[in-house]
């Protein structure tokens, strides 16, 4: 099967040490030609970072670098939402993978892995996981089953008039963006975007889509974190200064470990 162009989004923000792994793996697989040059364009926003991290990707000819600055107070999600839009309209290419920039491809056989279920199906809109990190079967059981209980046992206080927390869906419902397949072209057709109704960017589209009947095929976890690595709110961590005892930054740094020359 001939699998088509794609494209690969990436929005920078002020994570220099990150940014620089995601991308040198991604210019290693290149350049061994386990990733082909000629089907693949990478595109990076960078969100006005206004430090060290813009400087280098400035000084990478390979990627297509676009310097976005804000005209006005946005949050975090939006900020993220409105570069990947930026990308959106200028590929040429019919699909596109976004990617956190803490996220670390090992083995790029992933993306044509998760090629192969859109381009045998029409009416597959994206691919991609619920959960941005590999619990294993014994965490992620216990994991719903704690969030059942919280999730009924607010909406049964509610019910019986008590003051609770409005309660939160217990089951993730969302493909998640830090490795994540779409369908760029079907997108662009229904004049969609990532970044609608000022919720989380793919949240509300991934909405718009299931009720115009697209399909989305989810992967495990345990499957797609054979090919990659996550450090799960690793940007988030290093922008609000996370200590070293944050569950968080105690797996980024595990993580960053790996590349220790």
């Amino acid at each position: 099967m001939k699998l088509p162009k794609f494209s690969i989004a990436l929005v920078n923000y002020k994570t220099l040490e990150l940014t620089k792994i995601c991308l040198d793996l991604l210019k290693k697989h290149i350049d061994s030609g386990d990733l082909d040059k000629d089907r693949v364009d990478v595109w990076v926003v960078d969100n006005h970072s206004q430090d060290a991290s813009v400087e280098y990707l400035r000084t990478l000819e390979w990627i297509n670098l676009i310097e976005r600055a804000p005209t006005e107070s946005e949050s975090g999600f939006a900020a993220h939402g409105k570069g990947l839009d930026l990308i959106l309209e200028r590929i040429q290419s019919d699909y596109v993978f976004l990617l956190h920039t803490d996220t670390f491809i090992y083995d790029p056989s992933v993306f044509d892995w998760l090629l192969s279920y859109c381009v045998t199906n029409e009416k597959m809109a994206a691919v991609g996981c619920l959960e941005q990190l590999n619990r294993g079967y014994l965490r992620t059981a216990w994991r719903v089953s704690s969030r059942f209980y919280k999730h009924y046992f607010r909406r049964l206080k509610l019910a019986l008039g008590f003051t609770a927390r409005e309660p939160k869906p217990y089951k993730e419902e969302y493909i998640k963006s830090f490795c994540a397949l779409w369908n760029a072209k079907l997108i662009k057709q229904h004049g969609y975007s990532f970044l609608m109704a000022n919720r989380i960017p793919g949240y509300e589209l991934q909405d718009k889509l299931k009720l115009d009947g697209y399909q989305f095929k989810l992967i495990s976890p345990m499957k797609l974190f054979k090919f990659l690595d996550h450090v799960e709110a690793g940007t988030v961590g290093l922008v609000l200064s996370y200590n070293e005892m944050n569950r968080r930054v105690k797996r980024k740094n595990s993580i960053l470990k790996k590349f220790e020359s």
